[in-house]
């Protein structure tokens, strides 16, 4: 089985096949939306790699957030594309640090898990504000 093909991913108690795309998108739920450490788990490899400067690589952050008590962001997804392993997200971050925030999330997969990960964010400007008039998000 190649890194493209579908994996089996999901709870552990019932395998589903399920592309990589559809699998960041239900990672990206399960952290932000959900806060559901058991799922998002069925997606991490223990080792992943992270690209992004203030995160530290492996798992211990992401379950640290999962954990918290207090209200994090919610995320809602726009374009996904999926070439290969690598699958990248464009979405919209609400309440992050008190912002709206829009981003690129890039994923790469093994085996059904994200064992990599980069992103680029911007804090979102309302398309009245822009200066082509244009909004950030939705992505069409």
């Amino acid at each position: 089985m190649t890194d493209s093909s579908p994996l089996p991913c999901g709870s552990p108690s019932m395998v589903q096949i399920m592309s990589n795309k559809d699998a960041a998108l239900s990672y990206l739920n399960a952290v932000f939306n959900q806060r559901d450490l058991v799922t998002a788990e069925t997606f991490w490899a223990g080792d992943m790699i992270q690209h992004n400067p203030a995160l530290p690589n492996g798992l211990d952050v992401l379950r640290a957030f999962i954990s918290n008590p207090e209200p994090g962001p919610s995320y809602e997804a726009g374009i996904a594309m999926e070439d290969g392993n690598l699958v990248m997200v464009h979405g919209r971050y609400t309440n992050w640090f008190g912002k709206t925030m829009v981003a690129v999330d890039i994923f790469r997969f093994a085996n059904g898990k994200v064992v990599e990960h980069w992103d680029v964010m911007q804090e979102e400007v309302p398309a009245d504000q822009a200066a082509n008039g244009n909004p950030m998000f939705p992505a069409r």
